[in-house]
């Protein structure tokens, strides 16, 4: 008979059907404001709007590797991964923290080449465009960021930097659209001068997420107030003397645990079992995504 699912196994699974199906609202979004872009920059006569456009093209790509990655995160523990199959999801946030910097190169090089051909001037119905495309990016990616933080997911949070690398993006471009409307002649190619400059903070982005991506994946320390409390429910449990040594190393939307506790040295190897039993249990039935404990036992020390 087939074990059933343990509790912190479905809560992990309900974590990414919800991030999975939030980065699948991304995609529909993504692929209408794509179009919209596309449109206002070839009748607005405006580059920075094509390069906003293709890059909410890549989003598409990236989200559905993301929802890609959680539906691989989400699967139990098997013979071959015993540990879970968690880090599929910082894997995914470093592939979309990759597109993000091929993404700033891209605008980058086609920013330079429209500055040096000759241009035409935007179009004033280009900007409350880009207003709207702004206002839509900045509401979900701040939702994307909410989600990111309450599910622990590094994927999520890197979702949520590339929608608001887009929203950068169409901010840059309205403002150089605007100061070449205002300057006129000799001043068409302000929004691609704006779309250069909203590259360096892109890059920026997808390097700050690409680092918290990469420690995960190196299997660094999770937050430092995780540990803490991990320490402290640990040293509630009825027969723990002491927590001597506690690692906490996330991986993907969840936590895995290696702790040192400290028992009566005089008590049986069995009560010692079951103490240990008692504070993996606790540990996993507890709030902060833990799938699976290690848990080794120390007697107290010689009077």
């Amino acid at each position: 008979m087939q074990k059933p699912p343990h509790p912190a196994q479905i809560e992990l699974a309900r974590r990414a059907d919800q991030g999975a199906a939030l980065v699948l609202r991304g995609v529909g979004l993504n692929l209408a404001l794509a179009a919209v872009k596309f449109a206002g920059g070839i009748f607005g006569h405006t580059y920075a709007l094509i390069a906003d456009a293709v890059e909410s093209l890549i989003d598409v790509a990236t989200s559905l590797l993301v929802w890609g990655g959680f539906q691989v995160a989400k699967q139990p523990p098997d013979a071959d991964h015993p540990y879970g199959h968690g880090k599929a999801e910082p894997l995914a946030a470093l592939f979309v923290a990759g597109v993000m910097l091929a993404a700033a190169a891209w605008i980058a090089v086609h920013a330079v080449l429209e500055i040096r051909a000759p241009q035409r001037a935007p179009e004033v119905f280009t900007l409350p465009l880009l207003v709207a495309v702004v206002l839509v990016k900045l509401w979900f990616s701040r939702r994307l960021q909410r989600q990111g933080l309450a599910s622990g997911s590094t994927a999520l949070a890197a979702e949520s930097s590339h929608h608001g690398a887009d929203a950068l993006t169409s901010a840059a471009a309205f403002i150089g659209i605007a100061v070449a409307l205002v300057g006129g002649e000799g001043y068409e190619t302000a929004d691609d001068w704006a779309a250069l400059a909203a590259c360096a903070v892109i890059a920026g982005n997808g390097v700050k997420v690409a680092l918290v991506a990469l420690g995960e994946i190196m299997d660094g320390t999770a937050n430092a107030a995780v540990e803490t409390a991990v320490r402290a429910l640990a040293a509630t449990v009825p027969g723990v003397a002491a927590v001597e040594k506690c690692r906490v190393r996330k991986s993907g939307l969840s936590h895995l645990v290696d702790i040192h506790i400290i028992v009566q040295g005089d008590i049986t190897v069995r009560a010692g079992h079951d103490i240990a039993h008692a504070v993996k249990d606790a540990l996993m039935h507890s709030d902060h995504a833990v799938t699976d404990v290690l848990v080794h036992v120390e007697p107290t020390p010689r009077a």
